[in-house]
């Protein structure tokens, strides 16, 4: 392992030891969290005034830990044109990811990206409050959590005074909400060759950490490492659930299609998901320090390798918030493992609710269509149109029930 300075560091793979005194700083992350989920970012609407102030406060702190530009034009920011709107058929704008980067003089090179865009004003569709037209969405755990992360760990690898045996880039990503878009055009006009890029970590809410649901780590069949190792770091405190797909609702699914490892944390959804309730004093921030220190663990567990081979998972093809016209209203479990689509939460006055959809239920057909985890789920809302009646197979504890949803 090669050293910045004299000091020799070992690096065991059971129990990391922090460097130099090095260690993730729960204060840190309450103030990014706190300024980027404050009502002054109005909710970090992709392409509006809070989100310019979220990407300003996003290059200070790339500044301050000495990060190299990796944008365009040796900037922080790499610009993209978009549409808003489901389809992309609404107003055109403007928007960019913060890109930053550590170099090691390394050949290869580590993703770790987080979106910090999120509702807005509620206008665009997304949001799964009753009534949430010009309410604040200030999204702390979506994914303000995840930008916190992001940039906690920056500082940590820039200051940890070794030279790991990857370089680094960090990028916060745009447009997430309205389809993935930031990380789909970095993916195709990237700034760094993606042949050079070991593998991608995603932190996308992994502010809500508890116990009992454990974390959950999509992407582990995408590398033939990820599996055992995530196996041996799960303990009785953080108890790691993988799901081995590489596609999901999520930012690293662009790097998978790629053909690039992925790594997506999840601390789990919960009812504040896509409302104006997703507020900062909900965070569960030591729970985020040992998310992070988690992820250190992670990297450094495979820094004495070469680069991780890539394997292909469930299926390459993924859909995006804006490939379906209609919502039901409900708060999907990312983190379950049964057969269908387990319901974590319905929003008051939604179809699903007029249905007489409940927390807990399971889906497990719309119309003729099976539903077998969130991407079939997401598939067929493609199907169907606005003002459509569909009857829905549920399963209910042991009951097996059919309801009438109208979109």
């Amino acid at each position: 392992m090669k050293m910045k300075t004299s000091l020799f560091v070992f690096v065991f793979f059971g129990a990391l030891s922090i460097s130099c005194g090095q260690e993730i700083s729960k204060e840190n992350i309450q103030n990014h969290i706190a300024t980027l989920a404050s009502d002054a970012y109005e909710g970090r609407g992709t392409g509006s005034a809070g989100e310019e102030k979220a990407a300003m406060y996003i290059e200070d702190q790339f500044k301050k830990a000495k990060l190299r530009p990796m944008g365009d034009v040796k900037t922080f920011r790499q610009a993209f044109d978009y549409k808003s709107g489901v389809h992309g058929t609404g107003t055109a704008g403007k928007s960019k990811n913060i890109i930053g980067y550590i170099n090691n003089r390394a050949a290869n090179t580590i993703v770790i990206g987080a979106h910090y865009d999120h509702l807005g004003l509620g206008n665009d569709g997304n949001s799964l409050d009753a009534n949430p037209k010009d309410k604040i969405h200030n999204g702390a755990d979506d994914n303000a959590s995840g930008v916190a992360g992001v940039l906690e760990l920056a500082r940590y690898f820039q200051s940890n005074k070794i030279e790991e045996e990857n370089n680094f880039l960090f990028i916060c990503f745009s447009g997430e909400e309205l389809g993935l878009l930031g990380s789909e055009y970095f993916t195709e006009h990237p700034t760094l060759d993606l042949l050079k890029i070991n593998y991608m970590i995603n932190l996308d809410m992994v502010g809500r950490f508890e116990e009992t649901k454990g974390l959950s780590v999509s992407g582990s069949g995408t590398s033939p490492v990820w599996e055992s190792l995530l196996k041996k770091l799960s303990s009785d405190k953080m108890k790691i659930v993988t799901d081995s797909s590489g596609t999901g609702p999520s930012d690293h699914t662009k790097f998978y299609l790629k053909n690039i490892p992925v790594l997506h944390f999840f601390t789990g959804s919960h009812s504040d998901y896509h409302k104006p309730s997703d507020d900062s004093d909900k965070i569960n921030y030591d729970g985020e320090v040992s998310v992070l220190n988690l992820i250190i663990k992670v990297i450094m567990a495979n820094e004495t390798q070469a680069k991780l081979s890539f394997l292909p998972t469930k299926s390459k093809t993924t859909t995006s918030s804006r490939s379906f016209k209609v919502t039901m209203g409900i708060m999907p479990s990312y983190g379950s493992s049964v057969a269908g689509l387990k319901v974590d939460g319905v929003t008051e006055g939604k179809p699903a609710h007029k249905a007489g959809v409940l927390t807990g239920d399971i889906i497990i057909q719309i119309g003729e269509l099976v539903i077998t985890d969130i991407q079939t789920y997401m598939e067929a809302l493609g199907k169907f149109e606005k003002g459509q009646t569909v009857p829905v197979k549920i399963k209910r504890g042991e009951q097996e029930l059919t309801l009438d949803v109208t979109f």
